[in-house]
């Protein structure tokens, strides 16, 4: 049954009014009178003007309730509705809508494909888009200006940028969106200098560009820091009055703001009459990139006194990301708060700064404690944990997430492994280190150089040298951070003949060596007692590369004239020093003291620490063992009451070694092992195989005022001991035992471990502080010097 014509024509007429003032309320009095007098009659054309409206006004579920009403739907019905999912990011559903209109078999027309292929784009859903071009090209409307420059944007958007090229190119008939469309894709992948030329063409063709053509190019201009094109935009724009624009002015700002010209942005900002959230966020953005904390700090409070708009999550990360750089953990707290009384803590991305902000603050336990409250987790959730705890020296629990996260079902991308492989060479977790570096293979990442790097560093820092050369060797592309690590590495294994080899390799590459790989190279020359090579380059960093030595470089000097016995001329370098020796300097000095048995210049140094204020417990311990080993033992009483009475305590030594993938960590004397009493027997049993091989327990290394029969129990029981029993117990006869200390190896264990390989009859390897010492039939490569 059907409305008299005068009905529906009031019915059509009142809506229409409705339309034209957009007033929602008014149609909604008119729906319930429609329903209430004529609810046995369905008239198509109310219905379709009712949902119209209702689209119109964004009540997408009051007019898809009246749209399944209606029998047979217009075309322009659904292409309503497809464009409403799509400009409301319901894509997926806007996607499935255009399927069932093909299922009723309701051809699309040249609306219809712009409008789906968006919210193709929005997805990124590219095999739905492919087979929607086919439908276009087989309705014939492939070479339609609408649809060829939704074609265009789509393929653009979704990675198929030769595609859009081809399409544009083919096109007969260009208007400014399809030239936008195309110019915006150039600026997606950051080819600003073909968009520019698109530019250029379009206006040779007669097509001015508009205030989006603009906007769609000024990211890629401020990403490629291609400041000239940037200032001939703006010029442009304010020639053809887009400048006062809110849209184009946040462009133009954030542009500047890229290009590192943050007075342009600043003054752009400021004349801006009118100013949106995004134009806040760009601009305190700005400052963050260009690492002017404290003033992104500052126009955020402002933006927050005035009550202008209400913050972003953009905004607040980039907030947060300043909190973090300048280690103000106060106000990233209250930060925090905000966002949680906001509700915007369900906003993964500003979870995950949060999460960073905890981490390089420091505050390890709030950030895990916040990292088991996100729900949900991403691969950035996990790398920022992941890192966090490496960078705070959680090695072991960054290994234990990781392994949480695998168990997640969350796949970890390259930033992931980035912060995993540090932590294998933190704990010498080679087995860790070989199952990342297989995954790396399988996901096709072993080729990134940045990965590369962080595998020659594991890889050198697990004791495998050779395995950080093939990686090192196969790198495609190496920067100056592939040729430090594996100088480094050499240098740490005590091959500093290879490291000077490579040094000469880099220089002839043509490669510029930094003031880091001199670092490198000076602490391989110190390593394996190269005196005259270390002062070779270190005169030639200045004469011959232009490099003025560091403190770092000075530090290397002392250590390598100290180690080698040239104590007064270790001396007379940092009297001769251009800077100001630091509390590091002088502990390089003491240290050879010790090593050298010095004890009136230990002592004259360590009141030279004393009066700097000493950084950490190693100058009192160095200081103390200097008196011990020459029996002074009140001298060394008095050291230890000084340092307690400072409140410092010594690090206790600690070795770890890695067996089936799990780590296990002793203390010097530690009982705690759940196989303490079978470790505790082999080494009762070792100490009698080693006094057959003519060991004598050497005192001098205990620095307790205690019976001879205690001391040789004292060093017996030292970590690496107890680790090296423990792997005898736990590893195939025969297979190489590799332990890790967080200390330097004392010269007991030293000589303890070179009869143990003999015994044993396996390889046997020693990561100290300093250096490692490879072991094998009663010898270390070392040759007694470390």
């Amino acid at each position: 049954m059907h409305l008299r014509a005068d009905v529906k024509n009031n019915y059509l007429h009142l809506l229409e009014a409705c339309i034209r003032s957009k007033s929602l309320t008014e149609a909604k009095k008119i729906h319930q009178h429609f329903l209430k007098n004529a609810s046995n009659i369905t008239d198509i054309s109310v219905l379709h003007k009712l949902t119209g409206l209702y689209i119109s006004g964004n009540r997408l579920a009051a007019a898809r309730h009246l749209f399944d009403e209606i029998p047979h739907p217009s075309v322009t019905l659904w292409n309503q509705f497809i464009r409403a999912y799509a400009w409301n990011g319901q894509f997926d559903v806007a996607i499935d809508l255009y399927y069932r209109m093909l299922r009723l078999c309701v051809e699309p027309n040249k609306y219809t494909y712009p409008f789906v292929l968006k919210a193709c784009s929005g997805l990124l859903a590219v095999e739905d888009g492919v087979e929607i071009h086919s439908h276009a090209r087989s309705s014939g409307l492939e070479s339609d200006v609408f649809v060829c420059t939704a074609l265009v944007d789509f393929y653009a958007k979704c990675g198929g940028l030769d595609e859009a090229k081809r399409l544009f190119n083919s096109m007969s008939s260009r208007d400014v969106v399809a030239w936008n469309a195309m110019i915006a894709g150039c600026s997606l992948y950051g080819l600003c200098d073909d968009a520019m030329r698109l530019i250029m063409q379009m206006q040779e063709e007669g097509i001015s560009p508009n205030s989006s053509t603009i906007v769609g190019f000024l990211p890629a201009v401020g990403e490629a820091k291609a400041l000239g094109h940037g200032k001939v935009l703006h010029g442009y724009c304010v020639r053809r009055s887009f400048y006062n624009g809110v849209v184009v002015g946040t462009g133009l700002l954030d542009m500047y703001a890229k290009c590192e010209c943050l007075s342009y942005a600043k003054k752009i900002f400021d004349a801006m009459g009118i100013r949106n959230e995004v134009s806040w966020s760009a601009m305190i953005g700005g400052y963050v990139s260009n690492d002017c904390m404290r003033e992104a700090l500052e126009l955020f409070d402002q933006m927050m006194l005035k009550d202008v708009v209400d913050p972003t999550p953009v905004t607040l990360g980039s907030v947060i990301r300043a909190c973090a750089k300048l280690t103000d953990l106060i106000r990233g707290r209250k930060l925090h708060c905000y966002i949680v009384k906001s509700g915007s803590v369900l906003d993964i991305l500003l979870g995950n700064t949060l999460l960073s902000m905890y981490a390089k603050c420091g505050v390890m336990d709030d950030a895990i404690r916040f990292f088991d409250e996100m729900n949900p987790k991403d691969s950035v959730s996990f790398s920022a944990i992941i890192c966090g705890c490496v960078q705070n020296g959680n090695a072991e629990e960054a290994l234990s997430i990781f392994q949480k996260m695998q168990l997640s079902g969350i796949d970890p991308d390259l930033t992931t492994m980035l912060g995993v492989l540090p932590a294998c060479s933190h704990l010498a977790a080679l087995q860790h280190g070989f199952c990342s570096h297989g995954y790396l293979v399988v996901r096709g990442f072993a080729t990134d150089t940045l990965i590369c790097n962080a595998l020659i560093d594991m890889y050198s820092k697990c004791g495998k040298i050779g395995f950080a050369r093939e990686v090192f060797d196969r790198i495609e592309r190496r920067d100056i951070v592939s040729w430090n690590a594996m100088i480094i590495g050499y240098g740490i294994h005590g091959l500093g003949l290879e490291a000077l080899a490579l040094f000469h390799d880099l220089l002839a590459s043509g490669l510029k060596p930094d003031d880091i790989t001199f670092i490198c190279l000076l602490s391989a020359c110190s390593h394996s007692g190269l005196v005259m090579e270390g002062k070779h380059w270190f005169d030639a960093m200045s004469r011959d590369f232009s490099l003025a030595p560091r403190m770092e470089h000075c530090i290397c000097m002392v250590d390598i004239l100290g180690r080698a016995g040239h104590i007064e001329e270790a001396h007379r370098f940092i009297r001769d020093m251009p800077l100001e020796p630091d509390v590091q300097v002088w502990s390089a000095l003491l240290s050879a003291c010790r090593i050298h048995k010095n004890i009136d210049l230990g002592e004259e140094v360590s009141k030279k620490i004393q009066c700097l204020g000493p950084e950490s417990t190693g100058n009192f311990v160095l200081l103390s063992n200097i008196y011990s080993s020459a029996g002074r033992w009140d001298d060394a009483a008095d050291i230890r009451i000084t340092q307690k009475d400072q409140g410092l305590k010594k690090t206790p030594g600690c070795s770890w070694i890695e067996t089936n993938g799990i780590v296990h960590a002793f203390l010097g004397g530690d009982q705690s092992h759940q196989q303490s009493t079978q470790i505790f027997r082999k080494l009762e049993e070792l100490l009698v195989e080693m006094k057959r091989l003519g060991y004598r327990a050497e005192y001098s290394f205990v620095f307790q005022d205690v019976e001879e029969e205690e001391k040789e129990q004292i060093l017996l029981y030292h970590s690496e001991k107890l680790a090296i029993a423990f792997g005898i117990l736990n590893l195939k006869a025969g297979k190489p035992i590799l332990v890790t200390k967080n200390l330097r190896v004392c010269g007991d264990c030293h000589a303890a471990i070179k009869l143990i390989t003999v015994i044993t009859k396996r390889e046997i390897t020693v990561r100290d502080a300093n250096r490692f010492h490879h072991f094998k039939d009663g010898a270390c490569n070392c040759g007694d010097f470390w």
